[in-house]
C-alpha cells in the first residue's frame, strides 16, 4: 500500500469514528475516559495540535468545534449530562 492510500484509509477511519462519536450523544466523555483514557476531547486536542505542528493557528475552541461539528458549549448543553458520583470515583481511581 503506497502513502496516499495508507494516509487517505487513516482519514477515512478519523472521520467514521468522528461521525459514529456524533451519533452516540448518549455515551458520556466521562465514560469513555473511565474505559478507555480518551474522549472526544481528546480527539479534538490531538486533531488541534496536529494542525499547529502544520503550522495552522488553531484554538482549543477551534479544535473542538472541527470535531463536534458545533461550538463546544453549544454541544455539551445540549448532550452532557452531570457525572454521578459513581462516575466521578471511576475516573479518579483511573486518572488518579
Amino acid at each position: 500500500m503506497d502513502d496516499q492510500t495508507r494516509l487517505e484509509l487513516e482519514a477515512a477511519a478519523f472521520r467514521r469514528l468522528r461521525d459514529h462519536l456524533a451519533e452516540r450523544t448518549d455515551v458520556q466523555n466521562i465514560d469513555m475516559m473511565n474505559l478507555s483514557g480518551f474522549c472526544r476531547n481528546c480527539l479534538s486536542r490531538w486533531y488541534q495540535e496536529a494542525a499547529n505542528e502544520r503550522g495552522i493557528e488553531m484554538s482549543k475552541d477551534e479544535g473542538r468545534e472541527a470535531f463536534y461539528g458545533m461550538p463546544f458549549t453549544e454541544w455539551k448543553s445540549k448532550y452532557q449530562t452531570e457525572a454521578t458520583a459513581e462516575q466521578k470515583d471511576a475516573f479518579k481511581q483511573s486518572h488518579g
